[in-house]
């Protein structure tokens, strides 16, 4: 029946909308504090295509304190040491990432369902946990009751859980707190009133995938070939490439009009030994658009919500952050909502104190997009191909300048790290002495 609840939740129980990696970490590191946690997930399973594939040493190195890394590990992946600019004036290598100081000294590239897959295996095996799947959330539900806001002095609803639909089927599920982990185009967000401000992204990227062979360079893992009006992204996987197309943002339909046959002719060019096989490439059914965002929400919570990932502010491809940004923010989150949790309050100081810890983080990433797509744009309309300063070339020569490069690609600024006390035995809910 329409608007039945569930079960009685479990006190305390947190609620987390969307199963990317944010919500997917936060969810297991919830329950791995012995705290109760449903993951709300809107698809049937995480198999989609295109999501981002990078597990820097940061993330393995929380998964490694986790005991998580090495049966991870065990799945199929490649493990890039490289990062490479390919221009006109000559390939230019950035990052070496076996000089970052790590057990983890390389990017793990693994396709990001395995790795969702995975977590959402480890989750399963603890009491506090649930996934939902099949799970679209089509409302909140909201405490009448008005708490003033210091800005503006509105008075708005606590948050205290939500309403979603499985089938035809809808359902209640209260909440202490209501976690937003779904998305640059997030549902929750929209309910409950909340907007992201574009920071003007001026590229969009169109992805395929091309066959690995196995006398493919070894070391082409993570690089870009920066052409006339276009550049390439190539991301090496289990079995294939993943090739991402640049183009001018809304430029879609013109690409279209032109069909395959200019992407093909730009891929043999920019990368001959992919020319053996861009005719698999048949139309563009066997694309993919991903529409290039940089955004950011002013204020990331209200009382009993809190956004995460690109449901707070929305990371481009540029650098392969996505993935850090959003594990980064789980931890922080965590770090900040369990002890909130096993207190049995979680106040807008402890919500509002998660963006204090990540805002200037994401900031510095983003106008670091920014910058770089307005370089990009100037080189497309100018029909030139970026081409960095000669300097460039000869510092990157340095082998200690590409393991700086790798370690500040490789942890983000002001990493978070997971607190001691999500890090010791696995609670188990009810537990009087939780640490």
């Amino acid at each position: 029946m329409a608007g039945m609840p569930d079960a009685p939740s479990a006190p305390g129980r947190t609620v987390v909308v969307g199963g990317g990696p944010a919500g997917m970490l936060l969810a297991y590191l919830l329950a791995r504090a012995g705290l109760p946690v449903t993951l709300l997930e809107r698809h049937q399973d995480f198999d989609r295509e295109f999501r981002g594939d990078s597990l820097h040493p940061w993330t393995l190195e929380q998964l490694d304190r986790l005991g998580l890394a090495d049966r991870l590990l065990e799945l199929p992946h490649v493990r890039a040491r490289w990062f490479r600019f390919h221009t006109p004036r000559g390939t230019i290598t950035t990052s070496d990432y076996g000089r970052v100081d790590s057990r983890f000294n390389f990017v793990a590239l693994m396709p990001q369902a395995r790795f969702l897959d995975f977590l959402a295996r480890e989750a399963a095996a603890l009491p506090g946990f649930e996934l939902r799947t099949g799970a679209s959330v089509n409302g909140l539900i909201e405490d009448p009751d008005g708490v003033e806001r210091s800005a503006g002095g509105t008075s708005i609803g606590t948050v205290t859980g939500v309403r979603y639909r499985v089938g035809s089927d809808e359902h209640e599920l209260p909440a202490e707190l209501v976690v937003a982990a779904d998305g640059r185009f997030s549902k929750v967000r929209r309910l409950a009133g909340m907007t992201a401000e574009s920071m003007g992204a001026q590229t969009d990227l169109l992805w395929f995938t091309l066959p690995r062979r196995d006398d493919d360079p070894d070391d082409g893992d993570v690089d870009l070939y920066f052409g006339d009006h276009h550049y390439l992204g190539l991301l090496s996987g289990p079995g294939r490439w993943q090739v991402g197309y640049s183009l001018p943002k809304g430029g879609i339909a013109a690409v279209r009009e032109a069909g395959v046959e200019p992407i093909r002719r730009f891929v043999a060019e920019q990368v001959p030994w992919l020319a053996d096989r861009v005719g698999l490439l048949e139309d563009m059914n066997a694309t993919t658009l991903l529409s290039v965002d940089i955004s950011r929400v002013a204020r990331w919570h209200r009382p009993g919500l809190l956004l995460i990932g690109d449901a707070a502010h929305v990371i481009s491809p540029v650098g392969g952050n996505g993935i850090l940004m959003a594990c980064q923010d789980a931890v922080a989150a965590a770090n900040r909502l369990v002890p909130a949790l096993r207190a049995g309050t979680v106040g807008e100081d402890v919500l509002a104190g998660f963006q204090l810890d990540r805002e200037p983080t994401i900031r510095q990433v983003q106008d670091s997009q920014v910058r770089t797509e307005r370089k990009v744009a100037a080189a497309r309309e100018r029909g030139r191909p970026i081409t960095p300063p000669a300097f460039l070339r000869w510092l990157t020569r340095i082998p200690a300048v590409r393991g700086r490069s790798a370690r500040r690609n490789a942890y983000g600024p002001n990493p978070p790290w997971l607190s001691p006390a999500l890090l010791g035995p696995v609670a188990r809910i009810g537990d009087t002495d939780r640490g």
